[in-house]
């Protein structure tokens, strides 16, 4: 197979780069401390953390154009709040609340016995506490409706003496007059055939508080978590918590939770680095090489930080999982130039030395760099704008990353070329002989002696395991029978991934952004395990102008509106409507709705009747401009319920042909992220393989390979998305970020074999891939199992996001060091590539010319 070569870039930047590499050997000590003392200006930045700390829910974690953002917009301006007539569902924000759940121990009935009592005096607890210095409590602070507090009615049911446990009927229950619902209240409810409650396993009670008077309704709040944190020890119940700011709350006190880590890998990557640089030779050990290019990665997550933390860019939580990332990439790059140090004559001067090191190992750093930078900055074009700071934040980062190996690690390699020059000793920086003397001890010539190289080469000795690649595995792996096994286990790994791909779970808990030992998650837990039968009551808006009194448009509207009952997880019978008790009014009232006026005049005693209502409906004059209907979502068990739940209102809504209908709910607001993520996570892969496409194409001077390193990144991102499934990883937005993040270090390892195949001067193409592997099979396994080792101990972390970030970034790297060592160099054996072809050519005449 014919290949076309395109290095009219490549060959001009690699002898760019080897006279960068010339000018660093030749004065490192000014590309040394230069970037030392950046660094130390840049970092400055960190005092502004505090300050431009932004991890808003909302605003961070949602769509910036989500369109329930819309829908909130619309509610808002037609549906105003009525302060006097307080009502959870009807509100387009989250109030000012606190809520607590009780759970009966021992299997006892929750609504009356020793249970109901302690829940009664832990409420009178919480209805008794004050702020301002005693003279503001809940009383004061409440949401209020007819003139009075906004109370926990199943509290006043069960203390009636009217009422009790015994006669209650669930969902729905009458209590002096008015229908109550218990299904948010009640949960591991039984009843009887007839609906009426047995009895109750859990209880939430809730406390609303208006918004007059904001800064004691924030005390309050606090004072209620005080009180519950010092309450959790009951004989009868066990009792978790949550207020309105928790989740905030949460998030803001852990946003820097990831610094600690971030010392602990680095420390890892520290130690795993030196003991794989670590060489017997006291002269060509390369322990301090090893810690100063992890240095160079700190340095590099330092100054880019500091840059935009002085600058004043937002800092959200997922920001802190960049370092990893950073050093991850700094590895790799220390791996690949002291591996091709490491090839060059140890006699040359250092500025040659470093000349033909950066020749080689600059060029492909830059292929891997560039392609990260772009991707990273079309990433701020995302619609979240938790990804949008994450990307600027990566990219600044890589970008100094990519200047400080180059200059900084550069330098101190250069350095310590230098030291072997002179034939000193690693730690002493004392000249030793090279040769063992004699008369000598053996302790002598193990820590004394050093400077000995492979003298058919002139380069250094090989390490052991880079002698393992040349002399095992790389013509092990380039027999015909392997490639066959090879291909064979592509196959199945393609199989299985593809299979995972069809079974990723789509939406994200909301206690998943909080920490495991939090009262955020222990309460959201018990939420979704308890009440979970009944999801939130969504709003059916009307969103123009319509003619209510047309009978005929009347009815196809209620059509519509019944369609939208019939859905699996709404409640056909639980809904509210101000249409259906307007008709039902009329009718009582002999009232004749199909006419206009008629239908108008008599909107204003109903209002007077009831008087919620009202609130349902936007009238000007004598038009009916919006009004909204209420309906109840039952068995919503899990994020991906709820995410089904708002397509399928949608497509039912989008439907509806005599009216432009709606849904909303305060929380559709974050379940919007999951319509955007699907979408955005295919366009980030497509965006990242299309740029690795046209850089390869520019740098990598062969046109099939370059197309295999673009199509390596399908694979990878196929297993990685595959594999999440099978690992209980789904896709929300906090993965969607550290997946499309992870996905453009695929390309990583297969760039580099990629690079050094068709750079090989090495006749035919199983010769190339074991030179390949030679070269960069040791660099490759360092990097990856070194980031490996770092990430790992986010494992151990008490956030989902960092483990999240763990199990995505560990596939990522494994994944990719498979095609890197594995499945790409299998794959170039099979095309016929560069100097083969000339080879091939050569043969040809010399055949041509002997038979003359």
């Amino acid at each position: 197979m014919s290949c076309r070569r395109t290095d009219c870039i490549s060959k001009p930047l690699s002898g760019l780069f080897g006279k960068l590499g010339s000018t660093v050997g030749s004065y490192p000590f000014y590309f040394f401390i230069i970037p030392l003392f950046l660094s130390a200006a840049l970092g400055v930045g960190f005092i502004n953390l505090d300050r431009v700390a932004d991890n808003d829910l909302e605003r961070q974690f949602t769509p910036r154009k989500g369109p329930s953002k819309v829908t909130r917009a619309f509610v808002r301006e037609n549906f105003p709040y009525n302060d006097s007539m307080f009502t959870e569902d009807r509100l387009y924000d989250k109030p000012d609340f606190a809520s607590l759940i009780a759970v009966a121990r021992d299997n006892l009935d929750i609504l009356e016995g020793p249970a109901f009592e302690e829940i009664l005096r832990l409420n009178d607890k919480i209805l008794n506490i004050t702020v301002g210095n005693g003279t503001r409590g809940f009383s004061d602070l409440c949401a209020i409706t007819n003139g009075e507090c906004i109370s926990n009615v199943i509290l006043d049911i069960l203390s009636s003496s009217e009422a009790g446990p015994t006669s209650l009927t669930y969902p729905e229950y009458t209590y002096r007059s008015r229908s109550v619902f218990l299904g948010f209240v009640l949960g591991g409810v039984k009843t009887d055939g007839r609906g009426s409650v047995r009895s109750a396993h859990a209880m939430k009670l809730s406390y609303f508080l208006g918004d007059h008077e904001a800064e004691a309704s924030k005390l309050w709040l606090k004072g209620f978590k005080s009180l519950l944190s010092d309450e959790m020890n009951h004989q009868y119940i066990d009792v978790s918590y949550y207020t309105s700011k928790s989740k905030q709350e949460e998030i803001d006190s852990h946003t820097t939770d990831g610094f600690p880590l971030f010392l602990i890998t680095y420390a890892c990557a520290i130690t795993f680095s030196v003991l794989s640089c670590l060489r017997m030779d006291n002269v060509r050990n390369k322990v301090w090489v090893a810690v100063f290019g992890v240095l160079s990665s700190g340095l590099a997550v330092l100054s880019s930080f500091g840059l935009l933390l002085y600058i004043g860019v937002p800092f959200v939580i997922t920001v802190a999982n960049a370092p990893f990332l950073i050093l991850g990439i700094g590895l790799n790059n220390m791996f690949i130039l002291v591996s091709d140090w490491q090839h060059t004559h140890v006699n040359d001067p250092v500025p040659e030395r470093m000349a033909h090191a950066y020749k080689e190992a600059i060029m492909s750093i830059t292929i891997t760099a560039l392609t990260d930078v772009l991707k990273f900055f079309i990433g701020v074009t995302s619609d979240f704008p938790s990804v949008q700071y994450f990307c600027l934040y990566t990219a600044t980062s890589i970008i100094f990353c990519y200047i400080y190996t180059i200059t900084f690690f550069g330098a101190f390699l250069a350095l310590n070329g230098r030291r072997e020059g002179s034939n000193r000793h690693w730690l002493t920086c004392r000249k030793i002989p090279s040769n063992r003397p004699d008369g000598r001890s053996t302790m002598y010539n193990i820590c004394c002696v050093g400077g000995d190289y492979d003298k058919s080469t002139g380069a250094e000795k090989k390490h052991p395991a880079n002698n393992f690649f040349k002399d095992y595995y790389g013509p092990f792996l380039i027999k015909p029978w392997v490639k066959g096994v090879v291909i064979f286990l592509y196959v199945a790994y393609l199989a299985v991934s593809i299979y995972g791909c069809f079974h990723i779970q789509q939406g994200i808990e909301l206690y998943d952004l909080a920490a495991d030992n939090s009262h955020v998650t222990r309460f959201m837990k018990k939420d979704r395990e308890y009440f979970s039968d009944y999801g939130p009551s969504v709003m059916v808006i009307v969103t123009e102008a319509f003619p209510y009194w047309d009978k005929t448009k009347r009815h196809q509207l209620l059509t519509c509106m019944e369609n939208v009952k019939t859905l699996d997880f709404v409640d056909k019978d639980v809904s509210t409507s101000w249409l259906d008790s307007y008709l039902s009014y009329g009718q009582e009232n002999h009232l004749n709705l199909d006419d206009k006026d008629v239908f108008l005049k008599n909107l204003s005693p109903f209002f007077e009747l009831l008087p919620f209502f009202k609130q349902d409906v936007n009238l000007t004059g004598d038009v009916i401009f919006a009004s909204r209907v209420f309906i109840q979502t039952v068995d919503l068990y899990s994020a991906k319920m709820e995410v089904d739940m708002l397509e399928g209102l949608k497509s039912t809504v989008s439907k509806c042909s005599v009216a432009s209908l709606s849904v909303y709910n305060q929380e559709f607001i974050f379940y919007d992220q999951h319509s955007v993520v699907v979408k955005s996570t295919i366009k980030n892969v497509v965006v990242i393989t299309a740029v690795m496409l046209a850089v390869s194409m520019l740098l990598i001077p062969n046109l099939l390979c370059s197309l295999g390193v673009a199509c390596s990144i399908g694979s990878v991102t196929a297993g990685v998305t595959g594999f999440m499934a099978l690992w209980d990883v789904g896709l929300d937005s906090i993965s969607m970020i550290i997946f499309s993040v992870c996905i453009g270090f695929t390309v990583d390892f297969s760039a580099h074999v990629s690079y050094a195949f068709v750079s090989s001067k090495k006749p035919n193409a199983d010769e190339k891939a074991i030179e390949a592997l030679s070269n960069l099979g040791y660099p490759i396994l360092q990097g990856a199992l070194s980031t490996i080792l770092g990430v790992s101990v986010l494992a151990t972390g008490h956030f989902n996001t960092f483990r999240t970030f763990f199990k995505i970034f560990f596939l990522v790297m494994l994944l990719g060091m498979i095609h890197g060592l594995v499945f790409i160099p299998v794959m170039l054996t099979a095309v016929t590539c560069g100097t083969e072809e000339e080879q091939e050519d050569k043969r040809e005449t010399a055949e041509r010319i002997s038979k003359l």
